[in-house]
């Protein structure tokens, strides 16, 4: 919020302008504080104006994800990159990269399922008995459907990619939750809420329009991390919204000719924490460099030789 002077005559008016989104545009209100005001007299009913305007402001404004840059600090979000080596994974590759993916994706959650043990239900060595094993294999299949999928980004595709990593373990595989969410540390301490479920499809819809609207404006790998942070931000489903994320933010990459990007579990602690930056304050900066690190951690884990792009 801040005060606006218009010349009214000899004198001078004040208002109190507030700015919004809406549907993509920005869109003011102006609150009449009065003519020729005094220092004294203009903070009062500047008060009195801003107390009126914040009781009503949710209800004026339609846009939930209320995520703008200038054009410099977009910038700086986006020379991060330079500092990435880009390049393309062979058949080999995308085989040991699977395998990394889904044993970390899985573990953060909390599976208590191995390496070695997710290779060999990968390899078909083992028939899937319980929820783990049975996510293990989805995971894997659902990595496939982002490296060959030709979708846009829409909510279809967000439960799709859930349907194909839950089904046959879940319930609600690929249907949005109805009920409200927390997430919690192991002493239950309370870190996150997702979004009231009532208003559960508008953050998604906002958050599919915001994409649409500023995916050439951003790097693909800052793209995909402000799409991520607000995905885990919303936490659309009951459950699995960890898993369903990151292969969000690897879908994301993908489409943008990047390699995928695995996030390690001995690392889940400071990825919790810049999850938590970006809820709380939007702040994408520890995100991006966060990122960074676990590309470079997962590049170096591809054994073959690579070109650069």
């Amino acid at each position: 919020m801040y005060v606006e002077k218009r010349k009214s005559g000899k004198g001078v008016k004040f208002y109190l302008v507030y700015s919004y989104r809406e549907h993509g545009k920005v869109q003011k209100i102006r609150k009449y504080l009065g003519k020729n005001l005094s220092k004294e007299e203009l903070r009062t009913e500047k008060l009195r104006a801003e107390k009126e305007l914040k009781s009503v402001l949710q209800d004026l404004k339609t846009d939930v994800f209320d995520f703008s840059l200038t054009k410099n600090q977009v910038k700086k979000i986006n020379d991060y990159e330079k500092e990435l080596k880009i390049v393309h994974l062979d058949r080999i590759d995308w085989k040991r990269f699977t395998e990394e993916f889904v044993y970390n994706t899985n573990a953060i959650e909390g599976s208590t399922i191995q390496l070695n043990e997710v290779k060999e239900l990968l390899e078909n060595k083992k028939k899937p008995e319980d929820s783990e094993e049975i996510e293990t294999k989805n995971v894997a299949k659902a990595v496939d459907f982002i490296r060959e999928t030709k979708e846009e980004l829409s909510l279809e595709l967000i439960r799709k990619i859930h349907r194909i990593c839950f089904t046959g373990s879940k319930s609600f595989a690929g249907i949005f939750r109805t009920v409200e969410v927390v997430v919690a540390n192991g002493t239950g301490k309370i870190l996150h809420m997702g979004v009231p479920a009532r208003k559960l499809k508008l953050y998604l819809k906002d958050l599919i329009e915001w994409y649409q609207l500023n995916k050439e404006k951003f790097k693909p790998l800052a793209l995909a991390a402000i799409i991520h942070n607000q995905f885990e931000h919303i936490h659309p489903f009951q459950d699995g919204n960890g898993r369903a994320g990151r292969l969000l933010l690897n879908y994301i990459l993908l489409k943008n000719k990047y390699p995928p990007l695995n996030i390690m579990l001995n690392d889940r602690r400071q990825y919790y924490h810049v999850l938590q930056e970006y809820s709380k304050k939007k702040d994408m900066k520890p995100t991006i460099k966060f990122l960074i690190k676990q590309y470079k951690k997962t590049l170096n884990k591809v054994p073959t030789k690579k070109d650069k792009k």
